[in-house]
């Protein structure tokens, strides 16, 4: 439950952005958290790191090919689960890192799997990052035959995410339009855009243009500025929002902003700051 002196002082921050944040359904919710690799933690003990900046939940890794995606296995799903119910926070979504090599054989299982791990920890999104092996070119987007693979692949699993009531959300260097492309040519509503406001403005997309344009196909956000912290840098937040208002986004923002000093009080600032915007 929300204090009153909380409950005012988010009134307050609130009242003071500009008309159409104002203007938003009062009933809408936005929860913020961060992803496990920007808490710097390699186990379950993220949620204690994310109970102290304040964040209202954590997305997790599903692992690596090196450890064989740890997260499929029933116990450490249970320590995850755990360690949130013991610090107050929540398993956001989960993130699917190896499928940059999308390519491999063994994606398809992945992928399924994901899915049902997504089922058994309670959430509803599964980020898919599929940068192709080069985080600054999307260089697979221009190859036919990869796009192909990968298309064939998301016909195959879309469905099946779809029905488990799963969103399984891409994360790239596209475009926006390039973005929609793909989507339509692969035809699932379980396969949505991971949007991440860093990357794109690192692209020089017009971000909030393109938030309007993908609409409902967005699932969840990575908030980042490059070397800023939030609000400090290249990204308007309040327009941000404001975009997010006119899609009617309601949901999990998850923070992969940069440190530039300490960890701790880094986020908490950069969570405060979010928190005058989008306020729980």
């Amino acid at each position: 439950m929300i204090s009153r002196t909380a409950r005012g002082a988010a009134t307050l921050a609130f009242s003071s952005l500009a008309i159409p944040l104002a203007a938003a359904p009062t009933s809408r919710r936005f929860k913020i958290g961060a992803c496990q690799w920007s808490l710097q933690r390699r186990d379950s003990s993220c949620m204690a790191i994310a109970k102290e900046i304040g964040l209202d939940g954590v997305q997790v890794t599903m692992g690596f090919s090196s450890d064989n995606l740890k997260l499929r296995r029933a116990e450490i799903q249970r320590s995850y689960l755990d360690a949130a119910r013991e610090n107050g926070v929540e398993v956001a979504s989960l993130a699917l890192q190896e499928t940059t090599n999308f390519r491999q054989p063994r994606s398809a299982v992945w992928l399924l799997d994901s899915i049902e791990v997504c089922r058994a920890m309670g959430t509803k999104v599964v980020l898919l990052a599929m940068f192709g092996g080069s985080e600054r070119k999307a260089n697979w987007s221009d190859d036919k035959i990869a796009v192909d693979q990968l298309v064939d692949l998301l016909k195959e699993v879309g469905p099946r995410a779809e029905k488990a009531g799963v969103s399984l959300g891409i994360e790239s260097y596209l475009s926006g339009k390039e973005n929609m492309e793909l989507l339509d040519r692969i035809g699932s509503s379980g396969v949505k855009v991971y949007y991440d406001v860093g990357n794109s403005t690192d692209k020089g997309y017009d971000i909030y243009k393109e938030i309007r344009e993908l609409g409902p196909r967005i699932c969840e956000f990575h908030f980042k500025d490059g070397n800023y912290m939030l609000g400090q840098g290249r990204i308007d937040f309040k327009k941000v929002r404001e975009a997010l208002d006119d899609i009617g986004f309601t949901g999990w923002i998850q923070l992969e902003a940069a440190v530039l000093h300490s960890l701790v009080p880094d986020y908490q600032a950069d969570l405060a700051y979010l928190r005058s915007i989008f306020p729980s």
